[in-house]
């Protein structure tokens, strides 16, 4: 069984349910309605908004895997006010939480070049395959 959970969090049903009836007021505004297609643009965009402020207040959870126990709807993200790593609502924010940086990789040793590398003599090396 798979540890992702995407979108199972209080931010991101309401949000679902609100923009639902924002696209139902936009349809029926194409198809006539005259405030539907200016009411169901502001329900949209009252959608967007009401999802992001329930993310930042933690109804939102972090992209990616999570423990088992984090899976209920009852359950807060108190990492939230830190900002998540790699998300666009919390950066918004001003909410930049880096990732942890990678480990260092060793570079080429010095006063190697690549026909020691390559076992070959630089007077065999052909002019064109050789490498910066």
């Amino acid at each position: 069984m798979s540890l992702y959970d995407e979108g199972h969090t209080v931010a991101g049903w309401t949000g679902t349910a609100i923009g639902t009836l924002g696209s139902t007021a936009l349809g029926l505004g194409v198809c006539g309605w005259t405030p539907g297609f200016t009411l169901g643009a502001v329900v949209s965009v009252a959608a967007l908004v009401v999802t992001w402020v329930l993310h930042l207040a933690g109804w939102g959870k972090p992209p990616g895997p999570r423990p088992r126990d984090q899976w209920s709807l009852r359950v807060r993200d108190r990492s939230a006010r830190g900002g998540h790593v790699d998300c666009l609502g919390c950066r918004l924010a001003g909410r930049r939480r880096t990732p942890a940086p990678l480990p260092a990789v060793p570079g080429p040793a010095t006063g190697l070049t690549t026909a020691d590398l390559t076992g070959a003599t630089p007077a065999t090396v052909p002019a064109g395959d050789a490498q910066p």
